[in-house]
C-alpha cells in the first residue's frame, strides 16, 4: 500500500476544497439554511408535530442528508473528472499508483468534505431550530457511511462521464428527485397506502429514515433495516469499482 501516494492525492483534493471554499462550503450551507428559514421557522411554525417532534426539528436529519447526498457525488465526480479534463490525468497513470490508492484517495477526501459541511449544518441549525441527538454514535455512523457510500457512487459517475453533461444528469436528474422524495421533509407514513409501498423501494428511504432514528429515535422504517441498506448499496459501490478496474478499464482523459 502506498501510504504516500494516497496522503498526495487526499491532501491535493482538499487543498482545492480550502481554495474554493464559498463554493465548497458555504454554498450549500446557506443553501440548506435557506430551507431552514423557509421551512423550519416560517412554516414550520404553522404546522402539526410529526410523531411527537416539531416540524422544523423534524427536517433537520433530511436535510442534511440531502445536502450530504449532493455534495459527496459532487466533490467525487468532479475530483476524478477535472484531471480527465485538463489532461492531467496521465500524471497520475504513469506513477506507481494503484487503483485501489486512487480510489481511496479520491473518495476518503469527498467523504471527509462531506462529513464537514454536514457538521456546520448540524451546528448552522441550531441557529434556527431546537432538536436533540438520542443517539450520536450511530449518528455519526450513518453521516461517515453515507458520505462514503455515495463518494464511491460519485466516484463512478466521474469516471464515466466523457463531458460536463454526464458529470451532473445523474444528480441532477436521479439522486435529487429521490431525495425529495425520500421522506426529507414529511414522513412516508402521511403518505396513502399505496404509496407508502412505492416509496419503499426508493433508498433514500432508508438513509433518512435511519438518519432521523438517531435523532429522535422515530423512523419510518426499521434503524436495522436502514443500516443494512446502507451497507448494501456501499458493497454496491465498492463492487461497481472493483468491476470496473478488474476488467481493464483505464481513466481516459
Amino acid at each position: 500500500m502506498n501510504v504516500y501516494a494516497i496522503k498526495a492525492i487526499y491532501l491535493f483534493e482538499m487543498a482545492r476544497t480550502w481554495r474554493t471554499l464559498m463554493q465548497s462550503i458555504a454554498s450549500p450551507v446557506l443553501s440548506t439554511s435557506l430551507y431552514f428559514i423557509v421551512f423550519g421557522s416560517a412554516i414550520g411554525s404553522r404546522m402539526a408535530n410529526i410523531d411527537g417532534v416539531s416540524y422544523g426539528a423534524f427536517i433537520v436529519p433530511g436535510l442534511i442528508m440531502l445536502s450530504i447526498l449532493t455534495e459527496s457525488i459532487s466533490n467525487a465526480s468532479f475530483g476524478i473528472y477535472m484531471p480527465k479534463f485538463s489532461g492531467t490525468i496521465y500524471e497520475l497513470l504513469s506513477a506507481p499508483i494503484s487503483a485501489l490508492e486512487t480510489v481511496i484517495g479520491y473518495v476518503g477526501a469527498a467523504a471527509t468534505k462531506s462529513v464537514i459541511i454536514g457538521t456546520i449544518i448540524l451546528i448552522t441549525a441550531r441557529l434556527f431550530v431546537d432538536f436533540s441527538i438520542e443517539h450520536p454514535v450511530w449518528m455519526i455512523a450513518f453521516l461517515v457511511l453515507t458520505s462514503i457510500t455515495f463518494s464511491l457512487f460519485g466516484f463512478i459517475i466521474g469516471i464515466w462521464a466523457d463531458s460536463f453533461q454526464k458529470l451532473q444528469i445523474v444528480p441532477l436528474m436521479i439522486v435529487t428527485p429521490l431525495a425529495f422524495l425520500g421522506g426529507s421533509f414529511y414522513s412516508i407514513n402521511m403518505l396513502p397506502p399505496f404509496w407508502q409501498t412505492i416509496a419503499l423501494f426508493n433508498p433514500v428511504v432508508y438513509l433518512v429514515s435511519g438518519f432521523r432514528w438517531s435523532f429522535y429515535g422515530v423512523a419510518d422504517v426499521g434503524v436495522g433495516l436502514s443500516l443494512a441498506m446502507t451497507l448494501v448499496f456501499m458493497l454496491i459501490c465498492l463492487g461497481a469499482v472493483w468491476w470496473i478496474f478488474r476488467t481493464g478499464y483505464r481513466i481516459k482523459a
